[in-house]
């Protein structure tokens, strides 16, 4: 453990949240396990070569995300795995950040078969005047990028097509999943449409459900979406 930290240099970003994410994914790739007691300030401070006020607030940042936690006496230790909060999008991130996703995109695809489809039935049910307008506009954009591919364009249209459909729902729980999900949502699109394959026509049917407010067809054709979307990882070739 002593020698798991390293020095911090080169870093454009705030310096303490660099040290944070550096900490943190030592954490999520089990390489410090859960329960460890991390070094001391000191330890830390001379290995990471930064001030005990970036340190400091490198370990308020983890301790707010539920990875760490200080006791007087005892000192700063990892928690256990059920307090991490994964819908944090920074946490999300480092745990990308960290590499061999496959487990990650199965968690996420068993989170958005959970969510989606509910999610688009509220959509089709709720969504406003303006939220139709927005949705409209969105996957016209879909449907062009899908007649010329780019990954990078496909990917921004996709995410803002889900985000809005969570906004869409008109149930405030359902809110946060717009934006601590985008993270997941863009790397796992990223991730299943390598091949080209957009899944137009599923997300076609998603929209024409929710436009024409037929809560059940959207629900079913999120399903629908899904069930292809899941035939896209790297464990079922």
């Amino acid at each position: 453990m002593q020698n798991a930290f390293v020095e911090i240099a080169g870093v454009k970003r705030s310096l303490h949240v660099q040290v944070a994410r550096e900490i943190a994914r030592k954490i999520l790739s089990g390489e410090v396990a859960q329960n460890e007691i991390i070094p001391g300030e000191m330890t830390l401070c001379e290995q990471f070569k930064v001030s005990r006020t970036s340190l400091r607030e490198a370990i308020k940042l983890l301790t707010s995300k539920g990875l760490l936690e200080s006791k007087p006496k005892v000192g700063t230790r990892v928690t256990d795995r059920e307090n991490w909060n994964f819908l944090d999008s920074q946490l999300l991130d480092w745990l990308i950040d960290i590499g061999d996703n496959n487990a990650v995109y199965r968690d996420f695809l068993s989170l958005r078969n959970a969510l989606e489809p509910e999610a688009a039935a509220l959509a089709a049910e709720n969504a406003s005047a303006q939220q139709r307008i927005l949705l409209s506009a969105t996957f016209q954009k879909m449907d062009d990028i899908s007649k010329n591919f780019d990954l990078e364009s496909w990917t921004e249209a996709d995410m803002e097509f889900h985000r809005l459909i969570f906004l869409s729902t008109g149930n405030s729980f359902y809110l946060p999943f717009a934006n601590v999900l985008c993270t997941m949502f863009k790397s796992f699109i990223t991730h299943s449409s390598v091949r080209g394959s957009t899944c137009i026509n599923e997300h076609r049917a998603i929209y024409s459900a929710i436009m024409a407010g037929d809560s059940v067809k959207a629900r079913q054709a999120n399903v629908d979406l899904l069930n292809k979307s899941k035939r896209r990882l790297p464990s079922s070739d």
